[in-house]
């Protein structure tokens, strides 16, 4: 049994169509450094990218699913171990949740190579299905490993490193990878989140407040443009205004209203609260917090977990919309985003203006589109 990721609907928006390049994608190690002194930490990573002219589609990623026991194959386009282009091609980070791993968002990395990114999953440490610890641990070491990613890539060899373009980079995270976006781009955290019962007790959060000498240190000149999907943490306290001032490089924010999780309210929090940068914040109204980002539900997924208490299913699927519709506008303002911000392509502005465009009529329901200028807010 076997789920394709990458299927597109007949009423997708303009960008979720298929873009110019085959896709190819390769399977690394990556060392990052640990925090405060601990071992590098070794991030089995999925790397997709423009590949050679006549590479031909199809592959399959052999995962697990949320319960971190049931095997899954997801079914795609890109191809295993192909030759890359030889044009160089922005890099983008892309980070899942707590827990997660680096196939939850395969839909976007494919959907985001085949329009001239290379695309970074890494399967965090201490935070995927099948090694989930401490939430803390996620706390510290997220932001820090987005930007080992980062390093890592700019320090990679063979043809994949000599096209992978750090200069140009983005960071796209869903729930805690969208927290590790926004530190790493330069909110700093409050001094409420230092005291959060979740958060370590050894004081090592205190790395990522606002004003410290290093988060300071973490800000990274070659990211350009970030975009969090259901990003946690505003909605317990971890950010104020004054830690967003520390937010300096365009956003675009994916929410649901009725995310549980990370709170419709909170979210908006965010944007409004960015004042110093360009944002774009679009809302699926009444979606949950699995607003966007996760693969459809696989087959497997329907069936009750003893291990979970509930059906994995809940996991991937949100109750009122169809994950495949949030998929395609996901990849259609993804790369509207980062083919303007990474690739200096100056047509991706008019598909984040207002009118919708590159919908076709009537499938813009259930979408609000809200665009801030740098100073401006609700």
């Amino acid at each position: 049994m076997a789920s394709r990721i990458d299927r597109i609907r007949p009423d997708a928006p303009a960008l979720a169509e298929r873009g110019p390049h085959p896709v190819g994608v390769q399977t690394l190690v990556l060392q990052v450094p640990g925090a405060d002194g601990l071992p590098d930490r070794a991030l089995t990573t999925d790397v997709w990218y423009p590949a050679a002219t006549g590479t031909a589609p199809g592959t399959a990623y052999d995962t697990l699913l949320g319960d971190g026991v049931t095997p899954v194959r997801y079914l795609g386009h890109a191809c295993r171990d192909a030759a890359p282009d030889a044009q160089p091609a922005p890099l983008i980070v892309l980070s899942h949740g707590y827990p997660g791993n680096r196939y939850l968002m395969a839909h976007l990395a494919e959907a985001l190579a085949a329009r001239g990114h290379v695309v970074a999953a890494p399967d965090h440490a201490g935070s995927t299905y099948d090694d989930q610890q401490e939430f803390a641990v996620t706390l510290v070491h997220r932001p820090m490993d987005q930007r080992g990613v980062i390093d890592a890539m700019a320090a990679l060899p063979g043809p994949l490193g000599a096209v992978t373009d750090t200069d140009r980079v983005g960071v796209i995270g869903y729930s805690m990878g969208g927290y590790g976006a926004l530190v790493l781009a330069g909110a700093g955290l409050s001094d409420a989140a230092m005291t959060h019962a979740r958060a370590p007790s050894d004081g090592s959060l205190a790395r990522h407040r606002a004003g410290a000498a290093q988060h300071r240190a973490l800000a990274d000149p070659r990211i350009k443009a970030i975009l969090p999907i259901g990003p946690w943490g505003r909605n317990h306290g971890f950010w104020t205004e004054a830690g967003m001032a520390g937010l300096r490089v365009p956003m675009l924010l994916m929410a649901g209203t009725a995310d549980e999780v990370s709170g419709g309210a909170a979210m908006r929090q965010i944007v409004a609260e960015t004042t110093g940068v360009d944002r774009i914040l679009l809302s699926f109204e009444n979606a949950g917090h699995n607003a966007a980002a996760p693969v459809p539900a696989p087959d497997e997924s329907w069936a009750h977990s003893d291990i979970l208490g509930w059906p994995p299913f809940q996991h991937y699927a949100d109750p009122v919309w169809d994950t495949l519709r949030m998929n395609n506008i996901a990849q259609h303002f993804a790369c509207a985003f980062m083919g303007l911000h990474l690739q200096g392509d100056a047509s991706m502005a008019r598909y984040l203006a207002p009118g919708w465009a590159g919908f076709p009529p009537e499938t813009a329901r259930g979408l609000t589109l809200e665009h801030l200028r740098a100073g401006e807010t609700f």
